[in-house]
């Protein structure tokens, strides 16, 4: 029989296995507190837990773990890259960001990624599987553990498409955000998608208090069908709609990711494009000079281009800010390090 992954469940879901197992439900709150603020691994080491009890977890559960399989850190800017692997050996990506405004993980959500995007290593070797939520949970405990830095925001944008595995996304924000454990406010998180329309919706209707970041990544629909297969199930006209929908219901604002390419989307004339369907919307759109991956003949654009894309969006009443590239020197792009490390193997 295959055991429950006590760590990827949220306290409501412990106190029902509690009550099914003839305890009361209190001790779903103990459990949980042992897991994700005391960040114990062993359930021998649930000592308010009665052993009778302890013997019945161990019996039927399990606290699924990740480790460290490498680290990197930048010496241009301590951005630290790491490497897990998972029970079943599979390999994710995870990255420490300093900021001055706190100190960022970004996450990833599944073992590699079906979306195709043209400029992103992630989806070189196509999807594996979804993660589980321990095993976001668990990026964010090793890398705090590890680094002993405090964890202020965390953002899903690593491999994967965080919206294609949304249940467990949206089990993690509920653990991740609950007082007895890391206490991770909502407005601290930010879960980017490519752009899945009816999960876009069905998130506005949860109304959380979460970032949502868009990969938009050109003006129009033609640019974007070449770099972004979601677009040829998806228009840009459709995406906006939704878009607003969930600045309705939650009003919060949208962040639209820009990476901008040489001579791919780039031109002024596509600025204008964009600043014209956005004007007035509650948003902010983040440039994004590309990282360059080798199976990619894809360049980035001048450091010209990209203030000039970038002052004619502020031209426009758009909130814009250009990414710092951060790590570049140990390869921290999106799937960039999982990609040579699998090549390696």
């Amino acid at each position: 029989m295959r055991k429950i992954d006590i760590a990827s469940l949220t306290i409501e879901e412990l106190k029902d296995l509690m009550k099914s197992l003839g305890e009361k439900g209190f001790r779903g709150e103990q459990i949980f507190q042992w897991i994700h603020e005391k960040k114990i691994r062993n359930i021998d080491d649930m000592t308010n837990i009665p052993k009778k009890l302890r013997e019945k977890l161990k019996n039927i559960c399990e606290i699924n773990t990740l480790t460290i399989e490498q680290k990197y850190v930048s010496k241009i800017d301590k951005t630290t890259k790491y490497l897990f692997a998972l029970k079943d050996n599979n390999i994710i990506e995870s990255v420490l960001m300093y900021y001055d405004y706190g100190n960022t993980v970004c996450i990833s959500s599944q073992v590699g990624c079906k979306m195709g995007c043209a400029f992103c290593a992630s989806t070189l070797g196509g999807l594996v599987r979804n993660l589980t939520v321990s095993e976001m949970t668990g990026q964010i405990y090793k890398i705090k553990e590890d680094s002993k830095e405090k964890i202020s925001n965390i953002v899903i944008m690593g491999s994967g498409e965080p919206l294609d595995n949304l249940d467990n996304i949206l089990s993690f924000i509920d653990i991740i955000n609950s007082p007895k454990g890391e206490n991770i406010g909502q407005r601290h998180i930010t879960i980017s998608t490519c752009g899945l329309i009816d999960k876009i919706y069905f998130l506005a209707n949860k109304k959380l208090q979460i970032t949502l970041a868009v990969s938009l990544h050109a003006s129009n629909d033609e640019i974007r069908k070449k770099i972004m297969p979601i677009a040829n199930k998806y228009s840009m006209e459709e995406l906006f709609k939704a878009c607003h929908y969930y600045i309705e219901k939650t009003n919060r604002r949208i962040t639209f990711e820009y990476a901008l390419i040489n001579n791919v989307n780039d031109k002024k004339e596509y600025a204008h494009e964009l600043g014209k369907k956005l004007k007035g919307m509650l948003c902010h759109v983040n440039l994004i000079p590309i990282n360059q991956i080798k199976e990619s003949n894809l360049k980035e654009s001048e450091s010209k281009t990209i203030k000039d894309f970038f002052n004619i969006l502020k031209s426009y009443g758009i909130s814009t800010t250009i990414r710092r590239k951060l790590g570049s020197d140990i390869d921290a792009a999106c799937g960039q390090l999982r990609r040579r490390y699998l090549e390696k193997k």
